[in-house]
């Protein structure tokens, strides 16, 4: 049976790791507890398991200040990192949102630019990074829009999947709705994609070095927008839908399950949600919805020693909500 039927995390048993972090949008775990937390000042902060944390500043640079929220999320300027990735010698992939690039950081902060154009422009709002068993690396883009709250106008289908093998760098998936995290299945005979501005999940098979089969994985309509995504160890497919602030599970038969619940003012959501049936997001109705635990969930990580120890990530959070999950996660290269 289905680990995940009947299960509920109650937001009063949630505990906390970390404090004072800026845009803990993702999360990289190792087996010895140690985090890695992408931070808004422009860096990783390191977060041991006694708790110390540093934050480690890409090439010492000085640390992004805190402005408004609307500023903060059109302009996104300066480092930004935002998918994270251990590289094979344990170095730190980083899909950065804020200089459009995909970087490659040393623990100590020094960064190399590994990609910051492809086919002959800018690549645009470089999201999510992974790493394959072959030693290849795939980009999510969400947007080439400027700025890029512009794809909310008209929910622009110009989002896609880069592949940078020792071949270089080019398109393998477009045509997609606000692309954010992609996870391959244990085989990686199927890619996984959240688009996210879509409120779904779409799948690729994975042949050769071509993505081919595209098709929605799960409900049509995720119920929200849907931005990190997860395989447990049982096949269940975990998304957080980012401003909703819930986290919910796709079964294997295609059912939606819901886990946690950490919504805020649901007038607000239920603006928002309207908004988007017209195509007429606005960066003031988004900021207006979220919760309070875990304002904007973005991402879930699992880790401890068993991986049942779940870490979610956020845009607006400074600390990270944790809790014990009754199934593994799936477990990532490297682990």
């Amino acid at each position: 049976m289905n680990p995940l039927i009947g299960f509920q995390v109650d937001p009063a048993e949630l505990r906390f790791v970390g404090e004072g972090l800026e845009r803990p949008e993702c999360i990289l775990a190792e087996r010895d507890g140690t985090l890695w937390v992408a931070d808004g000042r422009g860096g990783i902060t390191r977060i041991d398991p006694d708790g110390t944390q540093e934050l480690i500043l890409q090439d010492q640079a000085a640390p992004n200040t805190a402005s408004d929220y609307e500023s903060r999320l059109i302009q996104a300027e300066g480092s930004l990192p935002n998918g994270l990735a251990f590289d094979a010698d344990g170095s730190i992939l980083i899909a950065n949102w804020g200089t459009e690039q995909l970087e490659r950081m040393t623990r100590d902060g020094e960064t190399t630019v590994l990609l910051d154009h492809i086919e002959g422009r800018r690549i645009g709002k470089a999201n999510f990074v992974t790493r394959d068993s072959k030693g290849r690396l795939w980009l999510t883009v969400t947007t080439q829009k400027q700025p890029w709250t512009d794809h909310f106008k008209d929910l622009s289908h110009d989002g896609y999947i880069a592949l940078i093998d020792e071949r270089g760098a080019r398109i393998v998936a477009d045509g997609l709705c606000g692309t954010n995290e992609l996870r391959f299945d244990p085989e990686e005979g199927w890619l996984y994609v959240a688009e996210t501005s879509a409120r779904r999940v779409t799948r690729f098979r994975v042949q050769g070095d071509e993505l081919v089969e595209r098709q929605i994985y799960g409900p049509e309509n995720l119920g929200g927008f849907n931005d990190g995504i997860a395989f447990d160890a049982y096949g269940n497919l975990w998304t957080t839908l980012i401003m909703a602030d819930r986290l919910v599970a796709i079964t294997p038969q295609g059912d939606l399950l819901t886990i946690l619940d950490l919504g805020g003012d649901a007038a607000a959501l239920a603006a928002l949600d309207a908004a988007w049936e017209r195509n007429e997001i606005t960066p003031a109705l988004m900021g207006a919805a979220g919760g309070t635990l875990c304002r904007w969930m973005a991402s879930l990580t699992f880790g401890g020693a068993d991986l049942c120890t779940v870490y979610l990530g956020s845009l607006q959070g400074t600390r990270i909500p944790v809790f014990q999950s009754p199934v593994a996660g799936q477990a990532l290269l490297g682990w």
